[in-house]
């Protein structure tokens, strides 16, 4: 299944480029992010709990950034396994600036399996746009606490 997701940052792109990378960002932005650990070189385990819509569940998910372009451009590969199923998924992201606004385009290859490969790709696209709006919201939330604390 591919999706599709964009997302406009009031904030420059070499910002966003920063701190979309940052582990503190990401731990906090995260939906329902329990624990977040750096494991390897642009490699990170965390554990969330999903609660969208009819899927729920704690996931245990492994991320991994690659093909890093700064300021402009990385691919993720995410692998994630809970009660519900799995989910493999690589995610190419651009960010694109516009009189000092970002746009994050995220392009989303994704495979479910398991008890989340029931539900249609109408159900699994919506919930999949619910939790990048929520993640891309917060890690907003999150840039501007780290630009203000500095």
């Amino acid at each position: 299944m591919k999706i599709e997701y964009k997302y406009n940052f009031n904030l420059p792109r070499e910002i966003v480029w920063k701190y979309i990378q940052d582990e503190q960002v990401l731990r906090n932005a995260l939906p329902g992010c329990q624990s977040f650990e750096k494991i390897g070189d642009g490699l990170y385990a965390a554990e969330m709990g999903i609660h969208v819509g009819p899927i729920k569940g704690l996931f245990a998910t492994e991320v991994q950034q690659t093909n890093q372009k700064p300021p402009s451009s990385y691919r993720l590969i995410i692998k994630g396994k809970g009660k519900p199923g799995e989910i493999h998924a690589t995610a190419d992201m651009f960010i694109k600036e516009e009189r000092n606004t970002s746009q994050v385009t995220c392009l989303v290859d994704f495979e479910a399996a398991g008890f989340l490969a029931s539900f249609g790709q109408k159900v699994m696209g919506g919930v999949a746009k619910i939790i990048f709006g929520q993640f891309f919201k917060a890690a907003e939330k999150e840039m501007r606490n780290e630009i203000n604390s500095v």
